[in-house]
């Protein structure tokens, strides 16, 4: 389970912590322009570190620094506990003066105590293998991606897992096609490789199909099958047939709704957690494209499956979405200004008169 999560100077996080200590589901609401979607990103950016991802370059640009603070490092800190270890991993990036690209200036990984492998500027040193090892890295590329694991119980393996399988989500329906030319356990964020994602679960996991159903089933009754057909040389596309009263239709996945494409991610992300979980996800306003009387179902659904190990965090301006969960495990996100850095505060730690939809309403809810 994520436990904490720290940024410094990244967009308009400034000594930003999210703690999620014994919390299997949270959710984040917030004026727009708060600072949702930019936690979103500094997860994403780490899930491509874990996804193999380790050019500088490609995960943050000049432009990602608070305004005017260059001569300020970026920071991120991770912490999760896993298997009863706790990974705690750091980067810290810096643009010194004339440099285009930022460059690692520091980066650890700890895990339980022991520290696994840590690095300034362009030197690592390997700590918990036999002997201590060294070796130099290019200031401008990221260690976790490079360092060669030894076994499947290698701590940086379980940790990059970890971070690869990370479920980012803030699904774009009209890039859900539903076709795939490969297969993968790793969906992105948009969902537009939600056919590749769909074929690798299957594939790997094939009694996940039950589970698919099985929500597919609680939302839309009527449907009776999924086929991923074989149209072409690796590719598949996906199509549904529902039946009632003796009846059949057949639909493209591609011309299912908005909503019904995201009962179908709803399903697989389930099953995902099911089969090759405990898994974290963060899930950008799930509520979206939803009627309000299938709001409740959908949020329930994903709690009632994220726990144990797992964890679900989720953003929402939806009151039905915000009535699934408590003052307890809502985090009010708050910002006076775009000039000012973001807020974070427990809604049980914050005052507020009377019923909290109204004042979110009247935008009377803030830090």
């Amino acid at each position: 389970m994520l436990q904490r999560l720290y940024v410094h100077n990244f967009r308009c996080l400034e000594n930003f912590e999210l703690s999620l200590k014994d919390m299997s589901s949270a959710l984040m609401i917030g004026k727009n322009g708060v600072g949702k979607s930019t936690i979103a990103h500094a997860l994403q950016l780490l899930q491509s570190i874990g996804r193999g991802v380790n050019r500088v370059g490609n995960l943050v640009q000049p432009k990602d620094f608070v305004p005017e603070r260059f001569t300020v490092p970026i920071r991120f800190e991770i912490e999760v506990l896993l298997k009863n270890k706790l990974y705690q991993y750091v980067l810290v990036l810096e643009l010194p003066e004339g440099f285009k690209e930022l460059r690692v200036f520091e980066e650890k990984l700890i895990v339980s105590g022991e520290t696994i492998f840590s690095r300034s500027a362009a030197q690592v040193n390997l700590t918990a293998r036999s002997r201590d090892t060294q070796f130099l890295v290019a200031w401008h590329l990221i260690a976790l991606p490079v360092i060669q694991e030894q076994s499947e119980t290698d701590p940086l393996r379980i940790f990059r897992t970890w971070l690869a399988h990370m479920i980012i989500l803030a699904p774009i329906p009209s890039l859900i096609t539903g076709n795939s030319n490969g297969e993968t356990l790793e969906p992105k964020r948009d969902g537009s490789n939600f056919g590749e994602w769909f074929s690798g679960l299957l594939s790997r996991y094939p009694a996940a199909y039950k589970e698919i159903d099985k929500y597919l089933q609680s939302v839309m009754p009527d449907i009776s099958d999924i086929q991923n057909e074989l149209i072409g040389k690796d590719f598949k596309s996906m199509i549904v047939r529902f039946e009632k009263n003796n009846a059949n239709l057949t639909i493209e996945f591609k011309d299912l709704s908005d909503g019904e494409k995201c009962f179908f991610l709803c399903a697989v992300v389930l099953a995902a957690n099911k089969y090759y979980g405990p898994l974290f996800c963060f899930w950008d306003e799930p509520d979206n494209y939803l009627s309000l009387s299938e709001v409740g179902h959908f949020i329930v659904s994903l709690r009632r499956s994220f726990k144990n190990d797992s964890q679900l965090l989720a953003t929402s301006h939806n009151e039905e979405a915000i009535r699934k969960f408590s003052s307890e495990n809502i985090f009010l996100l708050d910002r006076k200004s775009h000039l000012e850095p973001t807020l974070i505060r427990l809604l049980s730690e914050v005052p507020i008169n009377g019923d909290l939809i109204d004042n979110l309403i009247l935008g009377d809810a803030e830090l």
